[in-house]
């Protein structure tokens, strides 16, 4: 388990040193700089070494990040490249649909997942909103597996799938430490929403605390349901979220949630040294959830997602204590502080619940 970014890349980058046979990274970010350019000098150097390089981001990246010939100067370099759902000129709903998954596999006994994308605020290179609080964790074993499948199934998503990929799928290694690890990805494409089904089966199994991070909080009503039930059952259930926006109207629509969780008894907390983008579940001592699926509208239901689900991993210690840590550098709110709003500040909310599907 990693508790910043920072430490994140730095086990990246010497696992990727270590590759011999392939790399697949998946990220909805990619922008180029510090972390990026480290990253891409290794995939270079491996590419020409025979490792079988792919990577994979997402169309919103060619708004302002990348430019649209990026995938040719990659492959220039030896490296494959696609791009997910191009954003073209012309409008369409299946805009809404985004890759927001970030997986790396390395030769198919390690990866990595969690909230980190591959760009500067993400290990506090660049400062855009006070300290960027993220989490990532790797994977080891046969677990890999299924973050290896969701890879290649986005690979292949937009043409037939005539590469044989069992090579690629069989090449799990020995897992290290105890515990269980089970990968699992969503898709708006389906009708099953597994990343607020994982959940809300999380809160309906927990008997003493569930402790969430989440950037954003924009929720429907089961999940409110869900949460309230949980406080109200006698459950220590904290969340914490940002204290510095990266988007003032996601941002407010959060706030907006507030006060009818803190009236059940749920706690919530703002990170106060800046933006947490970490999306992190933790029970019990025992269960464990890091991934990329926020408590939104947008996770939830629009973007393809994925995250680890853990069961008596010893990573799961470290996890409560790093909520327990950041907790300490936030300020709580109280229900008289959710309840001190202007009355043209709940219009704004109201209005701006009808667009939180575009959030």
């Amino acid at each position: 388990y990693f508790p910043l970014g920072e430490r994140k890349f730095e086990a990246m980058l010497a696992e990727l040193e270590k590759a011999e046979h392939f790399i697949f990274l998946e990220y909805f970010i990619v922008d180029e700089g510090v972390m990026w350019g480290q990253i891409l000098e290794i995939l270079a150097k491996k590419a020409a070494q025979g490792v079988d390089v792919r990577v994979m981001y997402d169309g919103t990246c060619e708004f302002a990040l990348l430019p649209r010939d990026y995938p040719r100067r990659l492959k220039k370099l030896g490296i494959r490249c696609k791009v997910f759902a191009p954003v073209t000129p012309f409008v369409s709903t299946c805009y809404n649909y985004r890759d927001h998954r970030k997986i790396l596999v390395i030769d198919g006994h390690t990866a990595f997942n969690g909230g980190v994308n591959l760009a500067d605020e993400y290990i506090n290179r660049k400062v855009l909103h006070g300290h960027w609080k993220d989490t990532a964790v790797r994977v080891t074993g046969e677990a890999v597996r299924g973050f290896t499948l969701m890879f290649l199934q986005m690979w292949a998503v937009e043409e037939p799938a005539e590469e044989d990929f069992s090579p690629y799928l069989d090449a799990s290694g020995p897992a290290e430490g105890e515990g269980w690890v089970m990968p699992y990805g969503d898709s708006p494409f389906d009708r099953e929403n597994v990343g607020e089904m994982v959940y809300m089966d999380i809160l309906n199994r927990a008997v003493k605390y569930v402790h969430i991070t989440t950037p954003y909080l924009i929720i429907d009503q089961e999940m409110i349901t869900a949460l309230t039930t949980a406080a109200k059952s006698g459950l220590d259930v904290r969340i914490i979220t940002p204290h510095i926006p990266d988007k003032w109207y996601v941002h407010a629509l959060t706030r907006a949630y507030y006060e009818v969780l803190i009236e059940a008894g749920v706690r919530i907390f703002e990170y106060t040294p800046g933006f947490i983008h970490a999306k992190t579940f933790t029970v019990d001592d025992e269960y464990g959830v890091v991934g990329t699926i926020n408590l939104d509208y947008r996770s939830l239901y629009l973007h393809f997602e994925c995250a680890a689900w853990m069961y008596r991993c010893s990573c799961i210690q470290d996890m409560r204590e790093d909520f327990l840590q950041t907790q300490a550098k936030s300020q709580e709110i109280t229900l008289e502080q959710s309840q001190q709003v202007s009355p043209l500040t709940r219009l704004v909310r109201s209005v701006l619940r009808l667009f939180a599907p575009l959030m």
